[in-house]
């Protein structure tokens, strides 16, 4: 078992576009790193439409670099997930807007995570914010960042798609898999990837490791089984949040020697 506390770097990049920086968002969004963001107010926001059915936000306006790293992309436009789109609140960078223009209040979107809407709940976002504000890029297992990247060799199975339709299928399967996700899947939570100023939405590569959300006991040894059969051979780690306590772990097979 390990209890891992990571470092800290900036991670920057774009779905077509590969940007060097000398700045983080993190410094450009204000908040130190381990901190719980604070509520920022800028002059200068990203706007999005936000999308019930879905549970997802539609970015009509788009505002400093954290896009590079954060939503997917499908015929040109970014969609956020809910702790995507909460986090960003959360900093300051993003105002949300119901289809009638009516703005969406923080308090609102803290309620949709704590009733475990769109798949995600109040611990699941923890951890989402925890790994986020050291610098990790992190996405929904099972949901690719960019139809670009459809030749990746992390291709989830559920999204083997015809080329002359695959827009409006994986946006189908991307709905489906936010709708009727339920907190208590036994299936990998996010894939994450180590921070990296060269990202590109466009070709990711692999994960650096999958992670479970431990849904208040450690997993037994048949769920640690069914979970790494959906890894692929990418690494597993589980976390748990405890009392807004975040911490990660993993498990190795241990073959012990035969006592006479």
């Amino acid at each position: 078992m390990e209890d891992n506390t990571w470092g800290r770097s900036s991670s920057e990049d774009g779905d077509d576009e590969v940007y060097f920086q000398n700045a983080s968002d993190e410094e450009e969004l204000g908040f130190s790193s381990g901190s719980i963001p604070k509520l920022q107010f800028r002059n200068v926001k990203s706007k999005s439409i936000w999308n019930e059915e879905m549970g997802m936000g539609e970015v009509i306006e788009k505002n400093g670099k954290m896009w590079i790293t954060t939503g997917i992309v499908r015929s040109g436009k970014i969609y956020s997930s809910i702790e995507e789109t909460l986090y960003l609140m959360e900093l300051g960078a993003l105002q949300l807007l119901e289809s009638s223009g009516r703005s969406i209040s923080l308090a609102e979107m803290y309620e949709k995570v704590a009733g475990g809407k769109s798949g995600c709940c109040w611990e699941l976002f923890e951890v989402y914010r925890h790994l986020k504000s050291l610098g990790y890029i992190i996405v929904r297992h099972g949901v690719l960042w960019s139809l670009k990247s459809i030749k990746s060799s992390h291709r989830p199975a559920a999204l083997e798609i015809a080329e002359d339709s695959k827009e409006l299928i994986d946006m189908g399967s991307v709905q489906r898999l936010f709708s009727e996700l339920r907190v208590n899947d036994l299936r990998p939570d996010f894939d994450v990837y180590l921070p990296n100023s060269r990202f590109r939405k466009s070709s990711p590569g692999d994960p650096s490791f999958l992670l479970y959300l431990s849904r208040g006991y450690p997993p037994s040894r048949t769920e640690i089984e069914v979970l790494e059969k959906q890894c692929g051979g990418i690494p597993l780690k589980i976390c748990l949040v405890t009392e807004g306590r975040v911490s990660f772990f993993s498990f190795d097979k241990v073959d012990l020697p035969v006592l006479p």
